[in-house]
C-alpha cells in the first residue's frame, strides 16, 4: 500500500462508528488503505444497449413507460410476483419484480422509469434488482457501478460511498511500489490512477488497463515473496548432506519385483540430486493416482539410511499409516533397514520402549500419523522428512515434524494431480517434481455414467464381480448443508444393500463412526473380510485394496472432477478388469460436463485442469486450508492471468538473482515490503 497515512485505522474516518469498525474488520479491512485496496467482484453496467444484441440472463439497463396495469400474483404469503408490460423506444417489455408487492402503487400505467436487471431475450422479460422514478439521476450515472461484497449492516452504497470519500482524503498517498523498469517495460496504469479506476471506471477500458495493472502488481508481490523463500532456503548450506554409495540404490532399483518407469527414474535422480546437496530440499513430489509414488519415496528413504540418518514418514491417517508401514517393510528389510510404526493402537508400554529405541538411533525408519510430531517422539539423527498428502496437514504440524532435526531433507507428496497454475502459486517456494507416466500393465477402468432409475443394472455387476471373489465399494456423498442427511443417506444405502445381498458381508462407514471403528471397518476390508463397503467421502486416498474392483458412486454429481477420480483411483489397483460406475440425475450443464470428462479421460492432470476450470482454485483440494492465497482480483482459472502468472514468476525470480536488487535504490520499496509482509531472514535483505 505504501503511505504511512494509509496506515491510519479507520475510525479516524468521518461516518465511521465503532460498530462499522467492527464489520468492517469482519471483511478484514483495518486501515485505510486496506479500504482504498478493497476492491470491487463485479460492476453493474447500467449504460443503455439495443435489446436486440442482448444474450440470455445478461443485465441490462432500460427507459421506458408503464403501458399495463400491474398484475400481482401471491405463490405463498410471502412470496409474489408482480409484472406490468413497459414500452420502451424498441419493444415493449414485460418487467417482472419478485417479492415486492408494495411496488404495485407506484407502477400506475405512464408513469415513466428506469429498470437494471437479467433480460430474456426469448421471453423479452426483465426480472428487476432495481427500480427508480428519477430517470435524470440514473442517466447522468456512471455506466459501470462498482459491487463490493458485504455483510451484516455494512451495505455496498455505503462502502461505495466510503470509498469514494476515502479516495479524496488519502488518494494521493498511493504511492508507485513497482520499479520503473517493470511499469515502462509492460506499460502499466500509475499504480494511484489504478486503484481510483477500479472503484470508479470511467468506461471499460480503462477498467481493463486497471485491472491489468494490478493484477501483475499482485502476482509480482506474491512470486517475489516466493522465490525469496526459495533462494533463503538455497542461499545457506546448512542443509542435511546425504553421502550414500550409488551402486547401492541401483543395486536395489535392479532387484525391484517390476521394473520404473522413466518418469520413476527422473524423479529419483531429482531427489537423490537435492539429497547430496548441502542446502535443503524442499520439493513436492506430485503424481496420479497409481504413478508409483511409494517407491519413489522407499528409495529416498533407502539413500537416507545408506548415509547415516533416520527417517520420518507421516501420513494422515492410521490405515495408511499402516498400508505404507507394509510396503515399506516388504522392500526395504531385505536391505537390513529397520523400519517401526508409531500407531495409536500401540500399548503405553510398547510405545515407550518404541520411543527410546527411536531416540537411541536403533529405528531408522518411523512410520505414523501426527503422532510423529508429538513432544516426546524425538531422533537421534533425522536427516529425512516425507509427508504424504501433504496438503491434509496444517503449516504448524509440518513445521514441528520438522524441527525435530537440524535441517533434514523435505519431501512432500500428494496424489491429487495439481495444474501447473496451482502448483506454481500454492507451491511456488518449493521445487517440483511430476510422475507423468503410469506403470506398465496398469489398465484403466472401465466408467460409465448411468441414472438412478437403473439401479437394478448396477446391483447385478456388483453381484457378477462378488460372485468371482471380488470387492466393491458404494459411495455416497457428504451433503454439507446437513451432516445428518449424509449419515441417513449411507445407512439408508447399507440396509437397501444388505437385504439385496443377503449372501455378502457388506460394511458401512462413515465420518460419524469412532476414528477406532472407521479404522476397524478399513481394516476388514482390507483384509477381505468385507465383500461391499458402503461409505462417505471418509474412504482415504492412497488405501489399497487390490482385490476391489467396482466403484460405485451415488449422486456423483455432487463431486468436484478432482475428488470423483480420487475414488475411482480406490480400485483397478490389480491385474482383473475394474469398473467405476457414477449414478447421477445430472441436470445442470456443469453437472453433465463433469460426467462426461469422467468417461472421457483418465488422466488425473488433465481432469484437474478440467476441475479447476469447473470449481475455481478455492475448493480444488476440497478444503479452504491448501495453502492458496486468497487474491484480491487475480484469477487463476483465467488463462489471461495465468499468462500474467508467469511473467511475473520470471520476473521475479530474474530480479532476486540481479546483484543491483539488495543495493540499488530503486528497489527499496520491494525490499521492504518483502521484510514487511514476508518476514524473511534480514541477513538475506540486508
Amino acid at each position: 500500500m505504501t503511505g504511512t497515512r494509509l496506515e491510519e485505522p479507520l475510525g479516524n474516518l468521518k461516518g465511521i462508528g465503532k460498530n462499522r469498525v467492527e464489520l468492517l474488520r469482519s471483511l478484514g479491512i483495518e486501515t485505510v488503505g486496506d479500504l482504498l485496496f478493497y476492491f470491487p467482484f463485479r460492476y453493474d453496467d447500467f449504460r443503455f444497449r439495443s435489446l436486440r444484441e442482448m444474450r440470455r440472463e445478461e443485465p441490462l439497463s432500460i427507459r421506458g413507460i408503464v403501458a399495463s396495469e400491474p398484475m400481482l400474483r401471491y405463490y405463498t404469503k410471502k412470496k409474489s410476483r408482480l409484472a406490468v408490460i413497459v414500452e420502451t423506444e424498441e419493444m415493449p417489455v414485460t418487467a417482472v419484480w419478485f417479492n415486492q408487492p408494495y411496488m404495485k402503487e407506484r407502477l400506475q400505467p405512464g408513469k415513466r422509469l428506469f429498470l437494471f436487471g437479467k433480460y430474456d431475450p426469448l421471453k423479452q422479460q426483465i426480472v428487476v434488482s432495481e427500480t427508480s422514478f428519477n430517470e435524470e439521476k440514473k442517466t447522468n450515472r456512471n455506466g459501470l457501478q462498482p459491487v463490493y461484497s458485504v455483510s451484516g449492516s455494512v451495505s455496498v452504497k455505503w462502502l461505495r460511498g466510503i470509498i469514494e470519500e476515502s479516495l479524496r482524503l488519502y488518494g494521493e498517498e498511493i504511492e508507485e511500489i513497482l520499479p520503473d523498469e517493470l511499469v515502462t517495460r509492460y506499460r502499466l496504469m500509475d499504480r494511484r490512477e489504478a486503484v481510483r479506476t477500479l472503484h470508479f471506471p470511467p468506461d471499460e477500458t480503462a477498467l481493463a488497463l486497471a485491472r491489468r495493472r494490478m493484477v501483475y502488481e499482485e502476482l509480482f508481490l506474491f512470486q517475489l515473496k516466493l522465490q525469496a523463500y526459495k533462494r533463503i532456503n538455497k542461499a545457506i548450506p546448512d542443509g542435511t548432506v546425504h553421502r550414500f554409495p550409488m551402486e547401492k540404490i541401483e543395486e536395489f532399483i535392479r532387484n525391484l519385483p517390476f521394473p520404473l518407469t522413466n518418469a520413476q527414474r527422473r524423479v529419483i535422480d531429482e531427489i537423490l540430486s537435492d539429497m547430496r546437496s548441502p542446502y535443503g530440499m524442499n520439493r513436492l513430489l506430485q503424481g496420479d493416482v497409481g504413478s508409483g509414488k511409494t517407491v519413489v519415496a522407499a528409495v529416498a528413504l533407502y539413500a537416507a539410511v545408506l548415509a547415516g540418518y533416520q527417517a520420518a514418514f507421516m501420513v494422515p491417517t492410521e490405515i495408511l499409516a499402516e498400508q505404507h508401514y507394509r510396503t515399506l517393510k516388504e522392500l526395504l528389510e531385505p536391505q537390513e533397514v529397520t523400519i517401526a510404526l508409531l500407531s495409536g493402537n500401540i500399548s503405553a508400554g510398547r510405545r515407550r520402549d518404541l520411543l527410546g529405541e527411536v531416540a537411541l538411533g536403533w529405528i531408522d525408519i518411523l512410520v505414523g500419523t501426527h503422532a510423529l510430531i508429538q513432544e516426546d517422539v524425538s531422533f537421534h539423527s533425522l536427516g529425512l522428512v516425507i509427508t504424504d498428502e501433504q496438503h491434509r496437514f496444517g503449516v504448524r504440524q509440518r513445521k514441528i515434524l520438522r524441527e525435530k532435526g537440524k535441517r533434514p531433507d523435505i519431501l512432500f507428496m500428494t496424489a491429487t494431480p495439481i495444474p501447473r497454475t496451482l502448483a506454481i502459486t500454492a507451491f511456488g517456494d518449493m521445487e517440483i517434481s511430476t510422475l507423468d507416466e503410469m506403470p506398465a500393465g496398469r489398465k484403466p477402468v472401465t466408467t460409465e455414467w448411468t441414472v438412478p432409475e437403473r439401479w437394478d443394472r448396477v446391483c447385478a455387476l456388483l453381484r457378477q464381480e462378488m460372485e468371482k471373489g471380488r470387492q466393491a465399494y458404494v459411495i455416497s456423498p457428504l451433503i454439507e448443508e446437513s451432516e445428518k442427511m449424509d449419515l441417513a443417506n449411507a445407512t439408508d444405502l447399507y440396509m437397501k444393500l444388505v437385504k439385496t445381498f443377503p449372501q455378502f458381508r457388506v460394511g458401512l462407514m462413515h465420518g460419524r463412526l469412532p476414528s477406532k471403528e472407521k479404522d476397524d471397518v478399513m481394516s476388514r476390508f482390507v483384509k477381505g473380510e468385507i465383500d461391499l463397503l458402503v461409505s462417505t467421502t471418509v474412504v482415504e486416498v492412497g488405501v489399497n485394496v487390490p482385490n476391489a474392483t467396482v466403484m460405485v458412486i451415488v449422486d456423483a454429481d455432487r463431486f468436484g472432477l478432482a475428488q470423483l477420480h480420487q475414488l475411482r483411483g480406490r480400485v483397478g489397483r490389480g491385474g482383473e478388469k475394474s469398473y467405476c460406475i457414477l449414478i447421477a440425475d445430472a441436470k445442470s450443464e456443469t453437472a453433465r460436463e463433469r460426467m462426461n470428462v469422467m468417461r472421457e479421460t483418465h488422466d488425473g492432470f488433465e481432469i484437474a485442469r478440467r476441475d479447476l476450470e469447473l470449481r475455481g482454485p478455492g475448493d480444488f483440494f476440497g478444503t479452504k486450508q491448501s495453502g492458496l492465497p486468497d487474491f484480491r482480483l487475480a484469477d487463476l482459472t483465467s488463462s489471461r492471468d495465468f499468462k500474467i502468472l508467469e511473467i511475473a514468476r520470471e520476473d521475479a525470480a530474474r530480479l532476486l538473482e540481479t546483484d543491483s536488487f539488495w543495493t540499488d535504490p530503486a528497489w527499496k520499496k520491494l525490499r521492504h515490503y518483502l521484510k514487511k509482509e514476508a518476514s524473511l531472514e534480514e541477513k538475506i535483505l540486508d
